[in-house]
């Protein structure tokens, strides 16, 4: 199979929010040009055990149909802002953004994020309003309300009519039937009126009082698509079909090709440095060096790992060897799909704005740019702003059998999951996975027990105290045994003192005389570390601190290595013990979004939490900006009541900057629980 001409290629993004109807409308597009079986009842994109099971997306799904001549991809994504970093891997691989309103609900939280972030991808935007024959829904006041979210620009390419149970096409027709609101010949004349503005040779024709063809204005509609200048709407109903076959016109004889649409945000990194990015034009043409973006990943137990990609220069066949970001050894593409949901396609070729899939090729990943040339190695796509992993739990498996396989699967599950972080807590020895929301883990969660087999239960993470002293002290140690054979013996004299918080730890050598042989000053430190490590007063690392030895004792026979570790370790304990040892607690700096209206109570929040806000400001569509410090142990379930106090509109990032002092009582409670391992 030949590759498809890029101007007969349309890509296109639903986003919105849950229950929006975007799984549906994807269906019934579907559908209704013959690409599945009509309402077959077996969901072709949700089709992963666990949106069976709960009946909401959780990932991006790929689908494709044709019509007349012209490719459209649609990629279906999850609504919930917990699945988030799935819908949002949606934005590099189209060049149209349709965000689906709920007639019923008007605009949701996840609406009015996609609808921004694809704004801040340079995407062109339609907005589609589903469910148009819901009962007690008000589709004049819904429309109002676009146009307050998102501008005057929101204009209807159709009209519903008849009570939603089909719609009037306002843009190529210029008739006079019926409509529920508004009217076909009003809807025209401002479509009209909008995309010349654009157009100054448009402008003055229109201005003389010539009526213009809709065929002299698809080059200035595209411009305007291009410019945000116009966000068309457009009316439907998944459910009944009303305007599914209007909005695949739409989309085949409006929405931008790949040559009609913004650039695709490619960067070349010079040196490999970021900071160094420059923008890179490509060129959407067939002949060109391949650059291609890897937007999905999927591990299928069949298939094995699936990567979907989104070519936007040159063509990729089957058989050819093509390069994986900066890695410098090539790969060989063996075969190449259409992907329908689950389903894929074998196909030969794919050409600019074609979306395909790989397989088995373990060194893909989520974000790589493929490329056929090592010189093209420093292009890489402009990061996307994926939502920060902030929400943490603690993970095991009850077989110890199965620790290996745990490791093997949250791989996995990182590898197709943007939004899904995994951290290996070195002093805990937790393996603490990190998503967008309660939802988000409690999926993963149920995918490890259900696919994967894993026996596994969670626990909030561990909170990392340190220890450290406040004072300086003496410690003193003599270690001396006798079991019948070869004995052991070492004394040894330090003192610490405290160190400026970062400085971390100091090691300080001041024995005259050889009483401590240089041999085993090593171990002495070394038993010293033991207790760095393991806790001195609580059992969390020790932090900054000073430790110099400088006098001892050992034995021309039984002076020993081991005998210096464990008195360098038992000194070290008897001089903290005298030291005013004190429990510090990790804060962490706060950047949070939430509404204008919710700064008040965000704040008040933060202060019941022993933080503070340390600086505010504007962010975009009527949002603050807000920056803050807290200890880390007040946070464990701040997300979940961020979302109560903002409507699901507030989110967040942290960064660990630094440790203080833990309150009394936490330090008490702390201490009290610790058994030091002499005692165990």
């Amino acid at each position: 199979m030949p590759a498809i001409p890029v101007e007969s290629i349309r890509n296109v993004a639903l986003l919105g929010h849950a229950g929006a109807g975007k799984t549906s409308l994807a269906e019934a597009l579907l559908g209704a040009a013959g690409a599945i079986p009509s309402r077959n009842g077996d969901g072709v994109l949700d089709y992963d055990p666990l949106e069976k099971e709960h009946r909401h997306s959780i990932k991006l799904a790929c689908a494709h149909f044709d019509s007349e001549g012209v490719r459209v991809h649609l990629l279906d994504s999850p609504g919930y802002p917990d699945f988030t970093g799935q819908a949002i891997a949606a934005l590099d691989a189209v060049e149209t953004a349709a965000i689906v309103v709920n007639a019923q609900n008007g605009i949701e939280i996840t609406a009015s994020r996609m609808a921004l972030w694809a704004q801040t991808r340079k995407l062109c935007r339609i907005v589609v309003v589903n469910k148009i024959d819901a009962e007690r829904i008000d589709l004049q006041k819904l429309l109002e309300e676009l146009q307050a979210a998102f501008g005057r620009e929101c204009l209807p390419v159709n009209l519903p009519a008849d009570g939603g149970k089909r719609v009037v096409d306002c843009f190529f027709n210029l008739g006079g039937e019926a409509t529920d609101f508004s009217s076909v010949q009003g809807a025209h004349r401002a479509l009209v009126e909008q995309v010349v503005e654009v157009d100054e040779t448009l402008t003055e024709r229109y201005l003389g009082g010539e009526e213009i063809a809709p065929a002299d204005l698809h080059d200035a509609f595209e411009q305007a698509l291009r410019e945000g200048h116009l966000l068309p709407v457009l009316f439907v109903s998944a459910k009944s079909g009303a305007g599914v076959r209007e909005l695949i016109d739409f989309i085949r004889r409006l929405a931008p090709n790949p040559r009609e649409g913004n650039p695709p945000l490619f960067e070349k990194w010079a040196g490999g440095d970021a900071a160094r990015a420059e923008f890179f034009q490509s060129v959407p043409g067939p002949g060109g060096h391949v650059l291609a973006h890897v937007f999905k990943v999927e591990v299928d137990p069949y298939l094995g790992k699936v990567a979907v990609l989104r070519v936007h220069q040159g063509t990729v066949a089957a058989g050819m060897p093509l390069y994986a970001g900066e890695v410098r050894k090539p790969f060989r593409v063996a075969h190449l799909y259409a992907v329908q949901g689950k389903a894929l396609e074998p196909i030969g070729a794919a050409g600019p704005g074609t979306i395909c899939a790989i397989n088995k090729v373990d060194e893909l990943g989520f974000d790589m740019v493929l490329h056929d040339a090592p010189e093209d190695a420093a292009i890489h796509f402009r990061p996307l702003p994926i939502p920060h992993a902030v929400y943490g739990l603690a993970v095991r498996v009850k077989k110890q059998s199965d620790t290996q396989k745990l490791a093997e699967v949250l791989h996995r599950l990182v590898a197709e999951d943007p939004g899904l972080h995994v951290e290996h807590d070195p002093i805990t020895h937790e393996a603490v996975i990190r998503g967008l929301g309660e939802m988000h883990l409690s999926r993963v969660m149920e995918k490890m027990r259900a696919q994967y087999k894993l026996d596994v239960d969670s626990h909030p993470p561990t909170i990392p105290y340190r220890e450290t002293v406040t004072i300086p002290a003496e410690g003193h140690h003599r270690h001396k045994k006798q079991s019948g054979g070869a004995g052991q013996f070492g004394e040894v004299f330090l003192r610490i003192r405290p160190l400026a918080r970062g400085e971390g730890f100091r090691f300080v050598d001041e024995v005259k005389g050889g009483v401590i042989p240089g041999t085993f000053i090593p171990a002495v430190e070394k038993g010293v570390r033991e207790v760095l490590g393991q806790g001195a007063v609580a059992g969390f690392p020790v932090l900054d601190v000073e430790v110099t030895v400088h006098d001892g004792k050992t034995h021309p026979v039984d002076g020993k290595e081991i005998a210096f570790i464990v008195a360098g370790r038992k000194a070290f304990l008897d001089a903290v013990a005298k030291a005013r040892a004190q429990v510090l607690e990790p804060i962490v700096a706060l950047k949070l979004t939430v509404p204008e209206s919710a700064i008040g109570d965000t704040s008040g929040e933060i202060a019941a939490r022993r933080g503070h806000v340390t600086a505010t400001g504007t962010a975009r569509g009527g949002m603050a900006a807000l920056s803050a410090r807290a200890p880390l142990a007040e946070l464990t379930d701040f997300q979940n009541r961020l979302k109560a106090l903002t409507s699901g509109q507030g989110n967040y990032t942290m960064e660990l900057v630094g440790y203080e002092p833990a309150p009394p009582a936490v330090q008490s409670r702390l201490m009290a629980a610790f058994r030091p391992r002499d005692e165990q």
